[in-house]
């Protein structure tokens, strides 16, 4: 809406009638006598209000008053207010001023003083409200475009984790499963231990992340990845270099170009497969040197792995997946590790089944 109105509030009729006179060839004029009166025409006006002219000496509420009112009612952001006043002192200006007014303008008045300084004002504001205005449509702009951006990147993080979900001859659900345990343990982690608690946004990238954790297998024979029986040692030392090709292929990956996410992807790519105790691959790092969102997704693609049907083996059951993690027989992993997975138990066991059924469906 066009700013085309000057409110002037002044108990002095013939000072309303100057300053109406001043602006009415260009500006559609509101009076008010008193504060109260002012403060109800910028309620009923506020949209098309180009400036406030407020007389300070006024009965029932004077200036001050309603000026400290307005700025309550967050009206003067957008609104200039102009303190009119026949008191000619240096406090009245240090106290307007203090308070956030645009302007103080003396009585009596200089008709062409007064107009200049009035017009300076109102293009000041509409300036700086055009700006603001504009500076609010670019980044609302800026935003969506970097929303669908992020959309397109988890779209592309996906149909690539997808080619090798399928080449490994695994169920489509695989990665939305190891994703889902991911976030589960992870907000496990950050409600049971809050020094090492992620953030919302922390939590979302690590899901995300999780997805891209056997790129490498892209780079692996499919007379090796494929083998329905056991891998000889030659075979399995092939097998293990997915962590060093996953990790090398996420250097030429442009579009994660978030140094946060790239390291997240990069530490779960390249160490998911290491061990608490040392003997993991394929640097043998041991306890807190594996970044905990390895040890995380580690877990996470155990148990998928175990209550899973692989061509090299029959899927387990809830319970024995369980145990076996617990035991040791899938490798060590940290006390809080294993603390946080008997908590979400049941929680791991509902998404299992939940994937399940909907992939008999």
């Amino acid at each position: 809406m066009i700013r085309d109105t000057i409110l002037v509030a002044d108990d002095m009729e013939v000072n309303r009638y100057i300053l109406s006179e001043l602006f009415s060839q260009k500006y559609r004029i509101i009076e008010a006598a008193n504060g109260i009166e002012a403060l109800d025409a910028a309620e009923k006006e506020r949209e098309r209000l180009a400036v406030i002219l407020l007389d300070i000496v006024m009965p029932e509420m004077n200036g001050i008053e309603a000026f400290k009112e307005l700025n309550e009612r967050g009206y003067t952001k957008d609104i200039p207010v102009i303190f009119v006043t026949g008191q000619n002192s240096t406090e009245i200006e240090r106290t307007g001023y203090s308070l956030g007014v645009a302007d103080i303008i003396q009585k009596p008045f200089d008709v062409k003083i007064v107009y200049r300084r009035v017009r300076n004002i109102i293009d000041l504001y509409d300036h700086q409200n055009n700006l603001e205005k504009m500076v609010a449509e670019q980044t609302t702009q800026i935003l969506e475009k970097d929303k669908k951006l992020r959309e397109f990147n988890d779209q592309l993080i996906d149909t690539l984790s997808s080619v090798v979900e399928f080449r490994d001859s695994e169920s489509g659900g695989h990665i939305q499963r190891i994703k889902g345990f991911t976030k589960i343990l992870l907000e496990k982690i950050s409600q049971m231990y809050p020094e090492r608690a992620y953030t919302r946004e922390q939590i979302d990238m690590i899901t995300k992340a999780a997805a891209m954790h056997d790129i490498g297998k892209i780079a692996i024979p499919d007379s090796i990845l494929l083998k329905p029986g056991r891998l000889t040692n030659e075979e399995f030392d092939i097998m293990k270099t997915h962590t060093t090709k996953g990790s090398d292929i996420l250097k030429h990956i442009s579009f994660i170009d978030n140094e946060e996410f790239y390291r997240y992807c990069y530490n779960i790519c390249r160490h998911h497969h290491e061990k608490y105790d040392g003997r993991g691959y394929p640097d043998g790092l041991k306890g807190e040197e594996i970044p905990l969102e390895a040890q995380i997704v580690s877990i996470a693609d155990i148990y998928d792995a175990l209550v899973s049907v692989r061509v090299y083996k029959a899927a387990y059951t809830y319970d024995e997946a369980y145990n076996m993690i617990l035991n040791g027989e899938c490798g060590q992993f940290s006390d809080m590790m294993m603390n946080c997975f008997r908590a979400v138990k049941g929680d791991f066991e509902k998404l299992a089944k939940e994937n399940s059924s909907n992939e008999a469906a």
